[in-house]
């Protein structure tokens, strides 16, 4: 590998396992010593793709620390933003500094608009809005205490560009996520911290386990015209989870010094139709 965050420290959120752990690796890989965190336990009702487990945290961890760099991961609920804030600042004070952040966590829930209860929106509303919200608050002021400025990736969707049929909940928090992004970037600025916002498309990983594929499935033929909103050019209508981290760590790398408030589409291009 090539070092390209030689001596940097990391946050992840929901590392456990797919786009999360992959993140966690690449950037290991790299020269990062990971700071990350997950749910690891039973996901809300309307969530229908299996739920990560305290030892898929730990697989994460052992893929880390057979790059050779450190790990430090805790079983974190990141709606709960002050154990966020202190899992952050414990890694910091044992790591010694932090300069990137991906706000990765995240659900989906196959619905129609009119199968969604007050409980299931504010699951997603929750999880996927406030709990980015709580990572960038629990870690950017351990990047401007630094000086060194830094690297904030919020992790949206095509969802969050162009829309997701029958997932009215999670299309309003994945545009959330995109509006945040800007705002953060424009403040941050004066740090030297960029924040982007990186929106994949179908990706290949544990959330589509269970039943999720049949739940899209059903959900598409109740108006089937929709389900072409799906597809995007590429011969592979699905891509690996290393694909995301690799446009992830480009966002967290020197590479990108001068890209902020962009939002950043790895998605075959789903969101260009």
């Amino acid at each position: 590998m090539t070092g390209k965050l030689d001596g940097r420290v990391a946050f992840i959120t929901g590392a456990a396992r797919g786009q999360g752990r992959a993140h966690a690796v690449r950037m290991a890989e790299e020269g990062a010593d990971i700071i990350c965190v997950d749910i690891a336990g039973q996901l809300p009702p309307s969530v229908t793709y299996d739920s990560a487990t305290p030892d898929d945290l730990e697989e994460t961890v052992r893929l880390v620390e057979a790059t050779g760099r450190r790990v430090l991961a805790t079983v974190v609920d990141t709606r709960d933003h002050a154990q966020l804030a202190q899992t952050v600042a414990d890694g910091v004070a044992e790591l010694g500094r932090l300069d990137v952040i991906v706000a990765n966590a995240g659900i989906a829930a196959p619905q129609t608009w009119d199968e969604i209860t007050p409980e299931s929106w504010r699951d997603v509303l929750d999880i996927n809005v406030t709990g980015t919200w709580n990572a960038v608050m629990a870690g950017a002021r351990h990047i401007v205490d630094g000086g060194r400025g830094g690297s904030i990736i919020l992790i949206s969707s095509a969802a969050g560009l162009k829309m997701q049929p029958f997932m009215v909940h999670y299309t309003t928090s994945k545009h959330a996520v995109t509006g945040m992004a800007r705002a953060f970037a424009a403040e941050l600025g004066k740090h030297s911290i960029r924040v982007n916002s990186v929106h994949p498309g179908p990706v290949f990983t544990d959330m589509g386990s269970g039943t999720m594929a049949a739940d899209i499935g059903r959900t598409i033929e109740t108006y089937p015209q929709l389900g072409s909103m799906l597809l995007g050019f590429l011969p592979m209508g699905i891509c690996e989870a290393g694909d995301i981290a690799d446009a992830v760590l480009w966002l967290a790398s020197d590479e990108s010094k001068f890209v902020t408030a962009a939002a950043i589409p790895v998605d075959g291009g789903t969101t260009q139709y």
